[in-house]
C-alpha cells in the first residue's frame, strides 16, 4: 500500500430532487435541502450534504417546521471546523435543527405550536456517507440493482418490535406504525441515530418522505433507478408511482449518485490518498 498526501478531491456525484404535494393534500409539508462545494478545498475538508424533512404539526407549523430543520443544516454546514468528522458534524446540526425547531414552536402563535418534523440527511465526504435520522423518512441505497434500507423508523411499533414488545406482523398492521417517537422539535432533547457507509462509483442514495416509501417498494426502487438513468426521470418516475399507487400524503425524493471516490485513510486528522 503506498501513502500519498490528498492533493485534488475525486469525489464526484450527481443528484435529482422531486417534490409533490400528493393527490389528496392541498399544501407540501416536505423540504429538501443541499449544499455543494463551491472550491475543491470545501470539497475536501467538509464534501457535499443532502437532507429532507416531512414537517408535522398541521396546516403551515409542518412546513414551518420541516424548512426550520432543514435551513439550520445549509446555513451551517460549511461553517463547521474542516477536522470535524462528517459523522460528528450531521449528528450536531441534527440536535442543532431540533433545538432551533422546538423553540420556533414556542414562539408560533398564543400558546406556542406541537410542531415537529422527520429527518434523513447525508454529507458525502471522500469515500464516505454519513447518514444521521430521525422519525420515518428514510434513506436506501441502490447498488447492482439491489435496494437496502440503510435507516429504521422511528414510530411507536417499530420501537415496540425492536424491544422485542411485539412480534414483526403486528407492528406492520398496528395503529401505531405511523406514529413517530422520534422528531425534530417534539422535545428539546432528540436522541438522532447515525452511521457510515462506504462509497462506491454507481451507488445511489434515495432519501424520501413516507409519501414515498408507504406505497414504493425497494424494488420499484431499483427498477427505476437503473444504472446509467437520467436522475431528474427517475425522480419524477417515482413520485408518479406514488401517486398513483396511493397519493394520500405529500410525496418526496432526492437522489444522488456517486460518480467517482477518493479512497482515504487517515493520519493524525488528515487525510491521505489510498493506491
Amino acid at each position: 500500500m503506498y501513502l500519498a498526501l490528498l492533493s485534488t478531491p475525486m469525489l464526484d456525484v450527481e443528484f435529482a430532487h422531486l417534490s409533490d404535494d400528493g393527490r389528496s393534500r392541498d399544501h407540501n409539508e416536505d423540504c429538501i435541502g443541499f449544499v455543494t462545494p463551491a472550491t475543491p478545498e470545501l470539497a475536501r475538508s467538509h464534501g457535499w450534504m443532502f437532507a429532507l424533512a416531512d414537517g408535522v404539526g398541521g396546516h403551515d407549523h409542518g412546513e414551518v417546521a420541516s424548512a426550520t430543520a432543514i435551513a439550520h443544516l445549509s446555513e451551517n454546514f460549511y461553517k463547521a471546523p474542516g477536522s470535524e468528522s462528517a459523522t460528528n458534524l450531521m449528528g450536531r446540526l441534527a440536535k442543532e435543527a431540533n433545538v432551533r425547531v422546538y423553540e420556533t414552536g414556542k414562539i408560533t402563535g398564543p400558546g406556542g405550536s406541537n410542531m415537529a418534523t422527520t429527518l434523513v440527511a447525508c454529507a458525502f465526504r471522500h469515500d464516505q456517507a454519513a447518514v444521521v435520522h430521525a422519525g420515518d423518512s428514510r434513506c436506501y441505497r441502490i447498488r447492482d440493482r439491489a435496494t437496502v434500507q440503510l435507516t429504521r423508523d422511528h414510530t411507536v411499533a417499530n420501537e415496540h418490535l425492536r424491544m422485542g414488545a411485539i412480534s414483526a406482523a403486528t407492528a406492520a398492521s398496528s395503529e401505531t406504525r405511523h406514529l413517530l417517537a422520534r422528531s425534530l422539535g417534539a422535545d428539546l432533547f432528540l436522541n438522532v441515530e447515525m452511521n457510515e457507509h462506504p462509497l462506491y462509483p454507481g451507488d445511489v442514495f434515495l432519501l424520501c418522505s413516507d409519501g414515498m416509501h408507504n406505497s414504493v417498494q425497494g424494488s420499484d426502487m431499483a427498477a427505476i433507478v437503473r444504472p446509467g438513468v437520467d436522475l431528474s426521470a427517475a425522480a419524477a418516475k417515482l413520485v408518479a408511482l406514488a401517486n398513483e399507487r396511493d397519493g394520500s400524503d405529500n410525496i418526496s425524493v432526492l437522489l444522488i449518485r456517486v460518480r467517482d471516490v477518493e479512497r482515504v485513510g487517515m493520519y493524525r486528522g488528515r487525510p491521505y490518498k489510498l493506491r
